[in-house]
This record gives C-alpha cells, sequence and structure tokens, in this order.
C-alpha cells in the first residue's frame, strides 16, 4: 500500500510537471500576437505603406507614428502653425516622445538649405511629411512622391504649384492655405475708409517669394478701388527690410506686409520704423499684430495649423488619402486692433473702428 502511494504521487508530480511546462509554451507561442502587451517596441510604418492606410486602421494598431516637418523659417505665425498641428495629433492620442516621433527641420530662409531638407525627407520613411510656409511645402511636393504629404501657412497653393485643385488636389498632397483673399480686400478697405489722410501704401517685399507677389497684387488691385497707390520697396533677404522700410518714411502714409517670410523675420525693424516716424503699419497676420503692427483681418495661426493637424489624424488614423481632402481656407475673419500699437504710430482709434471687430474680447489688444 505504501509502495502504491508512493507511484501514485510520482506519477502526480510528472503531470504538473508536463502541464507547467505546456503553459510555458502557450505563453512563448502567444508572445507575437500580443504585441504592444508585450512591452516590446512596435516599429513605425514604412513609408511606401503609409500612402495609402488601409480603412482598418493599421498605422493606429501598430501604435507608432513618424511624422517629418520641413519649416521654411522660424518666425511667430510658422511656429504656431506647427503648435496647432501637434496639438491636433495630440488631441487624437498621437502624442510627441509617445507614440510619435517628430523630425523637425528649419530652412532658416535659405533655398539650398530647403532643397536638402526636402530630399532627404524623400528619402526616409515617413507615415507623413508636413511642410510648412510656401518654400518648403513645394520642395517637400516635389520631392517627397509615396509619402502623404500636407501643407500649411500656404498662401496660394495653385499658383505655387503645389497642387492644380483645391477641391480634389489628387496625388499626395493636401493641405490648407492660410490665406483667404477676402481678408486682404477687407483690410485695404478698413484703411480706405477709416484712414482717409492715407494716399500711399507703402510695402516692404521680397519679390522672389511667390506668396508675397500674389498677396502684393490683391492688395494693389483693392486700393485701386479708392484711388490708393501701392509703394514698392523691395528686400531681398531679412538684413534689407530695415533699408527698405526706411526708404518709405516721406513717400507712404501707411506700411504694410504680406505673409512675407523674409520680411516676416525682420518685422521688429519695421515696427521700429513705423514707431519712430509715426507711420500706420498693417500686416496680413494676428501675430505681427500681437508684436506691434497696428490692425490686421486675420486669423490665429494656431487655429490654422490645427485645422492642418485634423487631416493629418484623419490620414493617419481613418485611412483617408490627401487627394480626397480638399484645400482649406480660414473662414472665421476679424479685424483685429493693436490699441498700444495705434498710440505708439500716432492713430486716433476711433469707435467706428471698434465697432468692427466682431469679437472685441479677443481681438481688441490693448
Amino acid at each position: 500500500m505504501k509502495r502504491g502511494n508512493e507511484v501514485k504521487k510520482k506519477w502526480l508530480s510528472t503531470i504538473m510537471i508536463s502541464s507547467a511546462a505546456l503553459l510555458v509554451m502557450a505563453g512563448c507561442g502567444n508572445k507575437p500576437e500580443a504585441g504592444n502587451n508585450s512591452g516590446a517596441a512596435t516599429p513605425a510604418p514604412s513609408a511606401s505603406s503609409s500612402a495609402s492606410p488601409t480603412a482598418s486602421g493599421s498605422n493606429a494598431e501598430a501604435g507608432s507614428y513618424k511624422i517629418a516637418i520641413s519649416q521654411y523659417v522660424e518666425h511667430p505665425s510658422l511656429d504656431a502653425t506647427r503648435e496647432g498641428f501637434l496639438a491636433a495629433l495630440k488631441d487624437a492620442g498621437i502624442v510627441d516622445g509617445e507614440n510619435l516621433k517628430v523630425d523637425l527641420n528649419i530652412a532658416q530662409a535659405d533655398s539650398t538649405n530647403n532643397l536638402s531638407i526636402a530630399q532627404k525627407i524623400a528619402s526616409e520613411k515617413n507615415d507623413l511629411v508636413l511642410g510648412i510656409a510656401t518654400p518648403s511645402a513645394l520642395a517637400v511636393a516635389q520631392n517627397v512622391k509615396e509619402t502623404p504629404v500636407l501643407f500649411a501657412a500656404v498662401t496660394d497653393p495653385l499658383a505655387a504649384k503645389i497642387v492644380t485643385n483645391l477641391d480634389q488636389p489628387g496625388g499626395n498632397v493636401s493641405g490648407a492655405s492660410d490665406t483667404n483673399p477676402e481678408a486682404i480686400t477687407e483690410l485695404m478697405n478698413f484703411i480706405a475708409s477709416d484712414m482717409p489722410n492715407v494716399k500711399n501704401v507703402g510695402i516692404v517685399i521680397n519679390e522672389g517669394e511667390e506668396n508675397a507677389v500674389v498677396m502684393a497684387k490683391k492688395a494693389e488691385e483693392a486700393l485701386a478701388a479708392h484711388d490708393i497707390k501701392l509703394v514698392r520697396a523691395a528686400a531681398s533677404n531679412t538684413s534689407e527690410v530695415k533699408q527698405a522700410a526706411e526708404s518709405l518714411v516721406g513717400r507712404a502714409d501707411a506700411i504694410y506686409i504680406t505673409l512675407d517670410n523674409t520680411v516676416v523675420s525682420a518685422v521688429d525693424t519695421i515696427i521700429q520704423v513705423a514707431n519712430d516716424n509715426k507711420i500706420p503699419f498693417f500686416s496680413s497676420d494676428r501675430d505681427t499684430v500681437e508684436k506691434g503692427a497696428f490692425a490686421t483681418v486675420g486669423f490665429k495661426y494656431y487655429d490654422h495649423g490645427y485645422q492642418v493637424g485634423q487631416m493629418a489624424v484623419e490620414i493617419l488614423k481613418n485611412g483617408k488619402k490627401p487627394a480626397d481632402l480638399k484645400v482649406t481656407v480660414p473662414d472665421k475673419l476679424d479685424l483685429i486692433l493693436n490699441l498700444k500699437a495705434a498710440a505708439a504710430q500716432g492713430i486716433t482709434v476711433t469707435d467706428a473702428m471698434k465697432d468692427k471687430v466682431k469679437d472685441k474680447d479677443n481681438n481688441i489688444i490693448q
């Protein structure tokens, strides 16, 4: 009986060991299927596969993304655009430093750097590429042919030949223009109606920037309807901006700048000239008004970038293609006034001016 019990114990022990071994083997066999639960990093999808993500959300399942950003130059509007873009991704669960790797490249307003950056990005594997400002967006669109490309802070994507159709861009490129032509017309109308002493508006412009040329032409046409002339002062690089602004003293009753990357990068010098000489200074973006220009008709570039970020989410998580995403323009335009700048530039801000501001709490800057 004793011997029988010993045999029985050995038999039970053997079964328990065998069962444990089978459980271990089963656990090892399931580990690859567990994916993120295993604690191992999941590689990001290749650039070629991300060009046409499936509706099943393969990128979301992989849980890791890589985005390359090419930005032409650093200045408040473009920086705010990038911040808004990343914020939209974060709100959708795509967070820089967690499940998102961002390759940020700044060309420092150098065309050679800009092209080199685009070529570098084209040779790498990314899930999506963002071009901020017309020169960077164009270079990226011309060089990146497999990966989805979005653009932001582009004045006229048709004139720049970044896309051929705003409603149906086709190919692998879409994005958002930062210019509603009506904004320029509204600002020129404001100058004509509320500043009757202005007969000549000076513009500091880099004629080599296509976006600046397009906007200047629109402004010139709008001013001509009021018999006001546009006087040009050329600046081919940032070091020439101050001299160009100074050349307008005595020739212009007001100064205006477009979304000209070269000029905006050195806008502090224009503000100084405007303040020193009591010349009203108008810009095409809110950020420049916050820095010291008197007025614009515009919007927040953070919101503009956020809008493009939402497009990126549609591509990365919902399987949309850039070809099917229409190019958008700002639709929340408002007159924005800086009262401190007005005082510095010798402008009397009337109640009639303030009444034209829709959102007085946010767009009348004290």
